[in-house]
C-alpha cells in the first residue's frame, strides 16, 4: 500500500488501523538539537482526541503518545523519531453489521475493490483515527518553525457561517468553546445545531479556516511544488475534505483585475492580500490564509439502503460512535498539516538555523 509518507525533507510516515492495537509514525528529517516540549505535543493530541465534548464521537481514547526513538535528554538527535499511540477503546463488534455491505460515500467499496479485502472495523486504514499521527508530527513541526504562527478555527457549520474576515476575529478565543469558533454567539448556535442534527441520526459538514503568520518570503518551489499546491495536497489528504481555497479563492473569480491586484507598499508588503500570502507559488511575507471544506460524515445512525458484496440492495443502519460533525476536531489536524508543509519548505530553503 503506497501513499503513507508525506513530505520531502521533513517526512512523516504513518501506520496502523482504527481498531488495531496501535497507530504510529516515523518522522524523518527533523533537525537535531531541538528541545521538544512533550506536554505541548500531548496538548495538541488532546485537542483532536475523541470523547472531548458532547458534540463529537464518544469513543474514549487517552491518545497518549510514546516516543521510541530520535530523542535524547529531551532533544532531537537528527535520527528518525518513532512514536506509538495505543488504541485502548475499540468496539469492533459495532461494525459486524457492515462486514459484507458497503456504507454509501465511505471508503468501504473502493478499498474492497482495490485490495480485494478490507478491514471493516471502523474503516481500518481509511479511518480518520489515522490523523492522530499527523497531529503528533505537526506538533513537532510547529516547534521546528517556532517563529511562525498557525491558527485554525471553525468558520462554518452547514449554512451557519461567520461573516467576518479573520482580521476582525479574536483568534485567541478559538479554544474557548467546544466548536472552536472564535465568535461566542455563533459558536453557541453552531453547537445547538450540531446537537439537533445528531438527535436525528444525521450529520453535517462545515469549513475550517486557517491563518499562517510570520512566514518569510521565499517558501515554495515552482513550478510543480508551489507552496499553495503543497498546502492544497496536505489539506485534501485529510479525511472528509472536499475543497480547498486560499486567498480570495473562488470569490476572486468574480472580481476585476483592478480590484484584485495587491498594490505594493515601499517595503514590499502589499496594501491588500487577495493573493493570500502566496504569489507565483512563493510566499511573499504576508499572511497566508485558506479555507478547507469538510463533507458530512458518511456513517448515519438511521436506516438507509445500500448494496452488499453480491450487489444486492440491503437495508443498513449505522452503529457505533461517530462524529455528527467533524470540523471541531479537524481544527488541530488542519494546523498540523499546515505546519508539516511550512517546516518542509523551511528545510528545503535552508532557512532553519
Amino acid at each position: 500500500m503506497a501513499g503513507n509518507t508525506f513530505g520531502k525533507l521533513f517526512k512523516l510516515t504513518t501506520y496502523g488501523e482504527s481498531h488495531g492495537p496501535a497507530l504510529g509514525g516515523v518522522i524523518d528529517g527533523c533537525p537535531p538539537g531541538i528541545h521538544l516540549d512533550l506536554e505541548a505535543i500531548q496538548s495538541e493530541l488532546n485537542r483532536r482526541k475523541p470523547g472531548q465534548s458532547a458534540i463529537v464521537t464518544q469513543r474514549k481514547e487517552p491518545d497518549s503518545v510514546a516516543f521510541h526513538s530520535g530523542l535524547f535528554e529531551g532533544r532531537t538527535t537528527g535520527t528518525p523519531i518513532g512514536f506509538v499511540i495505543e488504541n485502548t477503546n475499540q468496539k469492533s463488534h459495532d461494525y459486524s453489521h457492515i462486514k459484507d455491505s458497503y456504507r454509501p460515500s465511505h471508503a468501504d467499496y473502493t478499498y474492497d475493490q482495490k485490495y480485494g479485502l478490507r478491514d471493516y472495523r471502523g474503516g481500518g486504514r481509511s479511518s480518520a483515527r489515522e490523523t492522530a499521527c499527523r497531529v503528533v508530527a505537526g506538533a513537532i513541526a510547529k516547534q521546528v518553525i517556532k517563529e511562525v504562527g498557525i491558527v485554525a478555527y471553525v468558520s462554518s457549520v452547514g449554512k451557519m457561517a461567520l461573516d467576518k474576515p479573520y482580521s476582525e476575529l479574536d483568534l485567541t478565543q478559538v479554544e474557548s468553546n467546544v466548536v472552536r469558533c472564535p465568535d461566542k454567539d455563533m459558536a453557541a448556535k453552531m453547537e445547538n445545531y450540531i446537537k439537533e442534527v445528531r438527535s436525528k441520526g444525521d450529520t453535517i459538514g462545515g469549513v475550517v479556516s486557517c491563518v499562517i503568520k510570520n512566514v518569510p518570503v521565499g517558501l515554495g518551489e515552482p513550478v510543480f511544488d508551489k507552496l499553495h499546491a503543497e498546502l492544497g495536497k496536505a489539506m485534501l489528504s485529510i479525511n472528509a475534505v472536499k475543497g480547498f481555497e486560499y486567498g480570495s479563492g473562488f470569490h476572486g473569480s468574480t472580481m476585476y483585475g483592478s480590484e484584485h491586484n495587491d498594490a505594493f507598499n515601499t517595503d514590499g508588503t502589499t496594501k491588500t492580500n487577495y493573493s493570500g500570502g502566496i504569489q507565483g507559488g512563493i510566499s511573499n511575507g504576508m499572511d497566508i490564509y485558506f479555507n478547507v471544506s469538510f463533507k458530512p460524515v458518511a456513517t448515519l445512525i438511521q436506516k438507509y439502503e445500500t448494496i452488499d458484496k453480491e450487489g444486492q440492495i440491503v437495508e443498513m443502519q449505522g452503529k457505533g460512535r461517530h462524529d455528527p460533525c467533524v470540523v471541531p476536531r479537524a481544527v488541530p489536524i488542519v494546523e498540523a498539516m499546515a505546519a508539516l508543509v511550512i517546516a518542509d519548505f523551511f528545510l528545503i530553503n535552508k532557512i532553519y538555523q
